[in-house]
């Protein structure tokens, strides 16, 4: 069963206009994702969705009627929220006014293809139907990607300004808690605050989902935009191979075949402290890897790995750095949790195998896991000159072998979509599995404008 949310409309205030506002962070770039749809069968049916184009579309098909627009605009941005208002009025003479599109605050001008509907066309999204969140009504066009805030105004339109506002400080645009909105017979807004009862509606109109499936909910958000894998960003061993499998939101990375596959974070810093977690959730044949680059050497001509700018652990427990490898840690294996703490102020690294820092689990340097943190001076220590100042350091791994796979904690309290068995202390308003060390930090929005 996809993972969704599902609800039946009533009888609407008034199904020739209504508005959706939504904060979305796309994943699964070029692949047909819906938001939000209703679905009886293939000829009459509607959605909002990204298709593979990368493109942000209203389609309705209802007998041989179809009625759509596409935007211009490509969304391709895996680490960025994206809102988006939505306002429908059928009942404008003018044939553009009957849908239009906001973007962060600025109104959709270009489009790629349109079909308006008729004047005072009863649209069938928003009528008393079943209505689903997350596919296409049908299992079908699942979206990968995490959604919040997610609004619908029955039977007016209502000014993106409602929804969102622009931080005169940083010129963003950034969410606004509505306020004052008549929300209309079907109208709910759903915040996903209540991790017990996700389609927990908190308009007042009580018009509540049932969550269907394996819903997660988030820490990263708008307010907060944390750190993913970035798919858009993935160096092979040669050209032509297959690309790796991404899925739970970006935080999970698989391999088809025995050839390695590196993808990297969203999030770069250049200075600061910062803490994550990996797991290996299938291990390789031959061994994987996982660690940190130096951003400004990165090439996708072919691979790296073996070359500079890469620190990362193999499987077996060496270090591999500018071209030469020596025994760190201990190996490790499906199962296995490996912490990362990053001190790219004074120039270290430390690596730890199943613990906190609490715990004598990290690697000492010769090929144990039996040090304190930050213990002695061979702890995960990075010997080797460190960048200049200023250098972007991403986190990275690598997938190597038929299935075998990895996933990423940066602070959300998930690998995949298991739930991290007890949260660890010190994680400052994330969840990690293990204890972070004092005045480390999780890769997020927040955290980086303040200790970044």
């Amino acid at each position: 069963m996809a993972s969704t949310l599902t609800h039946t409309f009533s009888t609407p205030t008034g199904n020739k206009k209504f508005t959706l506002s939504m904060w979305v962070k796309r994943a699964d770039i070029g692949s047909d994702g819906s938001i939000f749809s209703t679905y009886t069968d293939s000829n009459n049916r509607a959605d909002i969705r990204f298709n593979s184009a990368n493109r942000f579309s209203f389609y309705e098909k209802v007998s041989s009627q179809q009625y759509y627009v596409t935007t211009k605009r490509l969304f391709r941005d895996p680490s960025a929220f994206y809102h988006i208002v939505v306002q429908f009025d059928t009942t404008q003479a003018t044939a553009a006014d009957r849908i239009k599109l906001w973007v962060n605050g600025v109104q959709e001008t270009e489009f790629n293809d349109t079909s308006y509907p008729s004047q005072d066309y009863v649209l069938r999204l928003g009528s008393a139907l079943a209505h689903t969140i997350g596919d296409n009504s049908n299992n079908a066009d699942q979206f990968e990607g995490n959604i919040s805030h997610l609004a619908f105004v029955d039977g007016s339109v209502v000014a993106p300004t409602v929804f969102g506002e622009t931080n005169t400080a940083t010129n963003i645009w950034k969410f606004k808690s509505p306020s004052g909105v008549t929300w209309g017979t079907n109208g709910f807004h759903l915040k996903f605050e209540n991790s017990g009862n996700l389609g927990l509606d908190s308009s007042g109109q009580s018009n509540n989902f049932t969550t269907n499936g394996n819903l997660i909910q988030s820490l990263d958000t708008p307010s907060n935009n944390y750190c993913t894998l970035n798919p858009n960003d993935v160096i092979k061993q040669s050209i032509g191979i297959a690309t790796p499998t991404f899925s739970n939101a970006n935080l999970t990375m698989s391999s088809p075949d025995n050839a390695n596959r590196q993808t990297f974070g969203t999030i770069s810093p250049e200075t600061g402290k910062w803490y994550w977690e990996f797991k290996v959730d299938v291990a390789a044949t031959t061994g994987h890897r996982l660690g940190i680059f130096f951003s400004n050497n990165k090439t996708h001509g072919g691979s790296y790995y073996y070359g500079t700018g890469a620190f990362y652990i193999h499987q077996n427990g060496e270090i591999y750095y500018n071209g030469s490898s020596t025994t760190y840690m201990s190996s490790y294996t499906a199962g296995d949790i490996i912490s990362v703490a990053l001190d790219i102020t004074n120039g270290n690294i430390y690596f730890s195998k199943n613990g906190g820092a609490s715990d004598s689990t990290w690697a000492d340097g010769s090929g144990n896991n039996n040090q304190a943190f930050p213990g002695t001076s061979v702890n995960g220590k990075l010997s080797a000159s460190w960048p200049a100042a200023g250098t972007p350091i991403t986190p990275f791994f690598d997938v190597y072998g038929n299935g075998n796979k990895q996933s990423i904690n940066f602070g959300n309290g998930y690998f995949g979509t298991t739930a991290i068995s007890s949260a660890g202390s010190n994680g400052n308003g994330s969840l990690f599995e293990y204890d972070v060390p004092t005045g480390y930090y999780a890769l997020n929005t927040k955290n980086l404008n303040t200790y970044g």
